[in-house]
Protein backbone atom coordinates (compact mmCIF):
# COMPACT_ATOMS: atom_id res chain seq x y z
CA UNK A 1 0.00 0.00 0.00
CA UNK A 2 1.44 3.32 -0.75
CA UNK A 3 -0.13 5.28 2.01
CA UNK A 4 -1.85 3.37 5.25
CA UNK A 5 -3.75 6.74 5.88
CA UNK A 6 -7.19 5.45 5.43
CA UNK A 7 -8.53 8.70 3.16
CA UNK A 8 -5.16 8.52 1.04
CA UNK A 9 -6.51 11.09 -1.46
CA UNK A 10 -5.04 9.17 -4.54
CA UNK A 11 -6.37 5.80 -3.46
CA UNK A 12 -9.68 7.47 -2.88
CA UNK A 13 -10.01 8.92 -6.43
CA UNK A 14 -8.51 5.97 -7.85
CA UNK A 15 -11.08 3.62 -5.82
CA UNK A 16 -14.01 5.85 -6.75
CA UNK A 17 -13.44 5.44 -10.88
CA UNK A 18 -12.66 1.73 -10.19
CA UNK A 19 -16.22 1.48 -7.75
CA UNK A 20 -17.68 3.70 -11.12
CA UNK A 21 -17.20 1.49 -13.68
CA UNK A 22 -18.42 -1.41 -10.96
CA UNK A 23 -21.27 0.47 -10.86
CA UNK A 24 -21.81 0.68 -14.58
CA UNK A 25 -21.83 -2.83 -14.83
CA UNK A 26 -24.00 -3.30 -12.48
CA UNK A 27 -26.93 -1.14 -13.94
CA UNK A 28 -26.21 -2.65 -17.11
CA UNK A 29 -26.63 -6.00 -15.87
CA UNK A 30 -29.46 -5.73 -13.64
CA UNK A 31 -31.64 -3.35 -16.57
CA UNK A 32 -30.17 -6.74 -18.83
CA UNK A 33 -31.29 -9.45 -16.53
CA UNK A 34 -34.80 -7.77 -16.08
CA UNK A 35 -35.29 -7.66 -19.95
CA UNK A 36 -34.52 -10.73 -20.03
CA UNK A 37 -35.40 -12.67 -18.08
CA UNK A 38 -38.35 -10.61 -16.67
CA UNK A 39 -37.33 -10.90 -12.80
CA UNK A 40 -38.03 -7.84 -10.06
CA UNK A 41 -36.03 -5.43 -9.84
CA UNK A 42 -34.59 -6.55 -6.37
CA UNK A 43 -33.85 -9.49 -7.90
CA UNK A 44 -31.63 -8.23 -10.25
CA UNK A 45 -29.37 -6.73 -7.76
CA UNK A 46 -27.28 -9.57 -6.29
CA UNK A 47 -26.48 -11.34 -9.77
CA UNK A 48 -25.33 -8.06 -10.84
CA UNK A 49 -23.30 -6.98 -8.26
CA UNK A 50 -21.48 -10.56 -8.58
CA UNK A 51 -20.66 -9.75 -12.54
CA UNK A 52 -19.79 -6.64 -11.12
CA UNK A 53 -17.56 -7.85 -8.24
CA UNK A 54 -15.18 -9.62 -11.12
CA UNK A 55 -14.43 -6.92 -13.16
CA UNK A 56 -13.94 -5.14 -10.01
CA UNK A 57 -11.57 -7.10 -8.58
CA UNK A 58 -9.05 -7.03 -11.49
CA UNK A 59 -9.74 -3.02 -11.75
CA UNK A 60 -9.09 -2.68 -7.79
CA UNK A 61 -5.71 -4.98 -8.02
CA UNK A 62 -4.46 -3.23 -10.98
CA UNK A 63 -5.06 0.30 -9.98
CA UNK A 64 -5.97 1.06 -6.54
CA UNK A 65 -4.08 0.97 -3.20
CA UNK A 66 -0.97 -0.30 -5.04
CA UNK A 67 -1.32 -3.64 -4.68
CA UNK A 68 -0.65 -4.35 -8.94
CA UNK A 69 2.72 -5.79 -7.36
CA UNK A 70 2.01 -8.14 -4.58
CA UNK A 71 2.64 -11.61 -5.16
CA UNK A 72 -0.68 -12.34 -2.69
CA UNK A 73 -3.66 -12.27 -5.12
CA UNK A 74 -5.20 -15.65 -4.21
CA UNK A 75 -5.34 -14.13 -0.82
CA UNK A 76 -6.53 -11.36 -1.50
CA UNK A 77 -9.36 -12.91 -4.29
CA UNK A 78 -10.28 -14.77 -0.65
CA UNK A 79 -10.90 -11.04 0.90
CA UNK A 80 -12.08 -9.66 -1.64
CA UNK A 81 -14.69 -12.03 -2.18
CA UNK A 82 -15.62 -11.84 1.42
CA UNK A 83 -15.75 -7.78 1.64
CA UNK A 84 -17.95 -8.26 -1.40
CA UNK A 85 -20.73 -10.45 0.00
CA UNK A 86 -20.55 -8.35 2.92
CA UNK A 87 -20.88 -5.08 0.36
CA UNK A 88 -23.22 -6.66 -1.44
CA UNK A 89 -25.84 -7.54 0.98
CA UNK A 90 -25.36 -3.61 1.93
CA UNK A 91 -25.95 -2.86 -1.63
CA UNK A 92 -29.49 -4.64 -1.71
CA UNK A 93 -30.45 -3.72 1.53
CA UNK A 94 -30.37 -0.39 1.31
CA UNK A 95 -31.12 -0.43 -2.78
CA UNK A 96 -34.41 -2.31 -1.60
CA UNK A 97 -35.50 -0.37 1.24
CA UNK A 98 -35.02 2.93 -0.74
CA UNK A 99 -37.17 1.43 -3.38
CA UNK A 100 -40.04 0.63 -1.04
CA UNK A 101 -39.76 3.92 0.62
CA UNK A 102 -39.84 5.90 -2.74
CA UNK A 103 -42.76 3.53 -3.83
CA UNK A 104 -44.66 4.36 -0.94
CA UNK A 105 -43.78 8.38 -0.61
CA UNK A 106 -43.20 9.55 -4.85
CA UNK A 107 -44.60 8.82 -7.70
CA UNK A 108 -43.13 6.19 -10.61
CA UNK A 109 -41.04 7.92 -12.54
CA UNK A 110 -39.65 6.80 -16.22
CA UNK A 111 -37.30 7.97 -18.80
CA UNK A 112 -37.60 6.54 -22.16
CA UNK A 113 -33.66 6.60 -23.57
CA UNK A 114 -33.54 9.03 -26.89
CA UNK A 115 -33.40 6.70 -29.80
CA UNK A 116 -34.30 3.47 -28.12
CA UNK A 117 -37.24 1.42 -26.88
CA UNK A 118 -35.64 1.29 -23.05
CA UNK A 119 -37.81 3.22 -20.71
CA UNK A 120 -35.87 3.62 -16.91
CA UNK A 121 -37.55 3.42 -14.28
CA UNK A 122 -36.00 6.67 -12.61
CA UNK A 123 -36.95 5.63 -9.00
CA UNK A 124 -34.90 2.63 -9.17
CA UNK A 125 -31.79 4.05 -10.57
CA UNK A 126 -32.04 6.04 -8.20
CA UNK A 127 -32.30 3.64 -5.27
CA UNK A 128 -29.39 1.63 -6.92
CA UNK A 129 -26.97 4.36 -6.81
CA UNK A 130 -27.99 5.00 -2.96
CA UNK A 131 -27.04 1.19 -1.99
CA UNK A 132 -24.08 1.64 -3.85
CA UNK A 133 -23.05 4.72 -2.15
CA UNK A 134 -23.54 2.89 1.17
CA UNK A 135 -21.42 -0.10 -0.33
CA UNK A 136 -18.76 1.91 -1.68
CA UNK A 137 -17.96 3.12 1.78
CA UNK A 138 -18.10 -0.32 3.27
CA UNK A 139 -15.64 -1.62 0.10
CA UNK A 140 -13.76 1.34 0.46
CA UNK A 141 -12.69 1.02 4.11
CA UNK A 142 -12.76 -2.89 4.03
CA UNK A 143 -10.42 -3.22 1.20
CA UNK A 144 -8.05 -0.49 2.16
CA UNK A 145 -7.76 -2.00 5.74
CA UNK A 146 -8.14 -5.42 5.26
CA UNK A 147 -8.23 -6.53 1.67
CA UNK A 148 -5.13 -5.74 -0.02
CA UNK A 149 -3.25 -5.48 3.77
CA UNK A 150 -1.81 -7.79 5.26
CA UNK A 151 -3.29 -8.77 8.88
CA UNK A 152 -2.46 -12.32 9.02
CA UNK A 153 -6.72 -13.31 8.55
CA UNK A 154 -6.15 -15.67 5.07
CA UNK A 155 -3.25 -17.69 7.09
CA UNK A 156 -5.46 -18.10 10.15
CA UNK A 157 -8.68 -19.43 7.84
CA UNK A 158 -6.68 -21.63 5.60
CA UNK A 159 -5.70 -23.48 8.97
CA UNK A 160 -8.77 -23.56 10.16
CA UNK A 161 -10.21 -25.34 7.01
CA UNK A 162 -7.13 -27.20 5.74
Amino acid sequence: MSNSKLLNKKDLIVYFLVAGTGVIIQLVCSSLFQSWFTITYEASITPAYFISLIVGFILTKLFAFNARKTSQTRREMVKYLIVATFSGGVTWFFATYSYKISNHYFEIFHYLIPFSKKLINVNQLTCHLIGNGFSFMSNYTLHKTFTFKDTGFYDRLKRTIL
